[in-house]
C-alpha cells in the first residue's frame, strides 16, 4: 500500500472511494462540499439525511454513487466537535476510514480532512499514521491468508501536496509500532530471550546501531543478582540487551529506554493458577517490545539525541533450579532483596536494568513495563500510569503521549508506602502490602537509580486490547513507540 500527498482539488479527484470528514456542527453542506453534492446529484446530502448523520467522532456512512461518477463509493466520517479536534482525532477518523473503505473492496481511497491547528505537517503525519495502524494485519502464523479480497493499494491525501516528508515520518514510526505488536502477539516458544536478541542485531545490522549483548557469565561478573535470580530456573539462556543509537556530531541528550523483557511469566514457584491469565503472558515482555520499536523507529528519523535501548530478557519459569520464595537476592548495587513472591520478577530484573543504566551519564531514564494488575485496576485498559519524583520528564513524557494519542496518567510516588516494603533480615522485600501496589512497585524500582532524572511506565493495561480500538485491532497495540519516538524528538529540540 501507498500512501501519497495530493494537491488534487476535491471536484476533480477520481478513484474508488472519496471519504470526506465532517465536524458535528458542520454536517450542513457549505462551499466545496456543497459543489460535490451538485456533482453527484445530490448523493451526499441524502446520505446524510437517511443516515441522520450527527458527525460523532468516527462515525462513519457510505453509499455507491451511481452513473458516470470519477468515484463509485462516498463516504463520510465524523469529527466530532471542531474546538475538541486533536491530532489523535484525525489518526483516529483515518483509521475508521481506511476500514470501512477495505470492506468495501476500495483500491484507490482519497481522503478530505481538515486540518489541525493549521499545521499541514503534523495532520498528515497523524493521519497516514491512522491508516497504516488499522489496515496492518498478523498473519505470521495462519496456515493460509483469511481475506483473499483486493487490499487497498494508494490512498492520497488530499489537500496535503508537499508532505512527502510527514508521511514518511509517519511510516517509519509505524515501523516501530508493528514490530512491538508482532513481539508482543507472538507466543512464547517464537519470541524468546535468544530471538529477543536476535531482533536487536537485525535492528542494529540494518540501521547502523552499536550493540552488546551480555550473556549470563558477564552479567554475573557485573553483579546481577537479581535479573539472574529470576532468569536461574529457565532452560533459556538470558540475554542483557544493549543496542545503542549515537547521531552524528555531538548528541544533544543522552537517554536511555528500558523495556522488561520477560519473553513468559510463569509466576516461578508463586505459579499462576486458573484465571490468573498464564495463557496471556507471552505479552509480559510488552516493554521490551515497545523499546525495540521505538529502537526502529528512531534509527531511521536519525534524531540529535543518543538513545541507549535496555532489556534484561529472560524467562520466569518453574524448575529444580527456580528461587524460592523467601530467598535473598543481591542487585548489581549492592541492595538486598527478599523475594516474597516470584511472581513479582519483572521489577527484579528492570532494578539491575537500572543500575546499569545509571552509570551511562544519561540525562534521563525511561523505563516500560507490563508490571502490575494493581495498575490495572486503577487506570483501567487504556491508560498507562506514568511514576516519576521528576517534574521535567513527567511533562515531557506527558506532552509526547498527548501528540501520540497514547494515553498516560501520572500518578503518586507515596513514600510513606515504602514502609510496606521493609524487610526483617534483608534492605527490602520485592513486593508490599496489596493496596497501592503499583505504588509500591515503582517506590521499589526507584531504590536503583542513584542520580538520573527517571521515570516508570506502567503499561499492563493498554499493551493488549481485547477489541478493535481505534486504530489497534484487537491483540497486541505496539504501545508506547510513539510516546517514546516524540519523548526523543522533542528533547532533541
Amino acid at each position: 500500500m501507498k500512501i501519497q500527498p495530493s494537491d488534487t482539488p476535491l471536484l476533480e479527484w477520481t478513484g474508488d472511494s472519496l471519504a470526506i470528514g465532517l465536524f458535528e456542527d458542520g454536517v450542513e453542506l457549505t462551499g466545496e462540499l456543497a459543489n460535490l453534492d451538485r456533482q453527484f446529484s445530490g448523493v451526499l446530502k441524502e446520505l446524510i439525511a437517511e443516515e441522520e448523520f450527527k458527525g460523532k467522532a468516527n462515525s462513519t456512512i457510505f453509499t455507491r454513487v451511481s452513473g458516470n461518477s470519477p468515484v463509485r463509493k462516498l463516504i463520510v466520517v465524523g469529527l466530532g466537535k471542531p474546538e475538541a479536534l486533536k491530532l489523535d482525532t484525525l489518526r483516529r477518523a483515518a483509521a475508521a476510514v481506511a476500514r470501512a473503505a477495505k470492506k468495501q473492496k476500495s483500491k484507490i481511497l482519497g481522503l478530505s480532512f481538515p486540518l489541525w491547528n493549521n499545521d499541514p505537517e503534523g495532520s498528515a503525519q497523524a493521519i497516514a499514521e491512522g491508516v497504516e495502524l488499522a489496515l496492518y494485519q498478523d498473519v505470521r502464523f495462519k496456515s493460509e491468508p483469511e481475506e483473499k479480497a483486493p487490499q487497498i493499494e494508494t490512498v492520497e491525501l488530499l489537500g496535503f501536496g508537499g508532505q512527502e516528508a510527514a508521511i514518511n515520518r509517519a511510516h517509519q514510526i509505524v515501523s516501530g509500532v508493528i514490530l512491538a505488536r508482532q513481539l508482543v502477539a507472538a507466543p512464547a516458544n517464537a519470541v524468546t530471550p535468544i530471538t529477543l536478541a536476535e531482533t536487536a542485531q537485525a535492528i542494529a545490522n540494518e540501521h547502523g546501531l552499536q550493540l552488546q549483548i551480555l550473556e549470563r557469565e558477564e552479567c554475573e561478573k557485573l553483579g546481577m543478582g537479581a535479573f539472574l535470580g529470576v532468569a536461574q530456573a529457565s532452560d533459556l539462556p538470558p540475554k542483557f540487551i544493549h543496542l545503542t543509537y549515537k547521531p552524528e556530531g555531538t548528541p544533544k541528550k543522552k537517554l536511555a529506554i528500558i523495556g522488561k523483557g520477560l519473553t513468559f511469566d510463569s509466576g516461578g514457584l508463586n505459579i499462576k493458577g486458573a484465571g490468573s491469565g498464564i495463557e496471556t503472558m507471552k505479552i509480559d515482555m510488552g516493554g521490551a517490545a515497545a523499546t525495540l520499536g521505538a529502537a526502529k523507529a528512531i534509527a531511521q528519523l536519525k534524531p540529535d539525541s543518543e538513545v541507549h535501548f535496555i532489556s534484561a530478557a529472560t524467562e520466569n519459569m518453574i524448575s529444580g533450579h527456580a528461587m524460592h520464595p523467601g530467598d535473598i537476592l543481591t542487585a548489581s548495587n549492592g541492595k538486598t532483596i527478599e523475594v516474597n513472591n516470584t511472581d513479582a520478577e519483572g521489577r527484579l530484573t528492570l532494578a539491575d536494568a537500572l543500575v546499569y543504566a545509571d552509570k551511562l551519564e544519561l540525562d534521563a531514564i525511561v523505563d516500560l513495563a507490563t508490571l502490575t494488575g494493581a495498575n490495572v485496576i486503577a487506570l483501567g485498559d487504556d491508560i498507562a500510569g506514568l511514576y516519576t519524583p521528576d517534574d521535567a520528564v513527567a511533562s515531557q513524557l506527558e506532552k509526547a503521549a498527548q501528540t501520540s494519542g497514547e494515553k498516560i496518567w501520572r500518578m503518586p510516588m507515596e513514600e510513606k508506602y515504602f514502609e510496606g516494603l521493609k524487610s526483617g533480615i534483608a534492605d527490602m522485600k520485592n513486593t508490599g502490602p496489596r493496596p497501592g501496589g503499583a505504588i509500591t512497585a515503582a517506590l521499589f524500582l526507584k531504590e536503583f537509580v542513584k542520580q538520573t532524572p527517571w521515570a516508570h511506565l506502567d503499561i499492563a493495561g493498554p499493551v493488549w486490547t481485547d477489541k478493535e480500538n481505534g486504530y489497534n485491532s484487537s491483540g497486541a497495540t505496539g504501545y508506547g513507540v510513539r510516546t517514546l519516538v516524540n519523548w526523543v524528538l522533542a528533547a532533541g529540540e
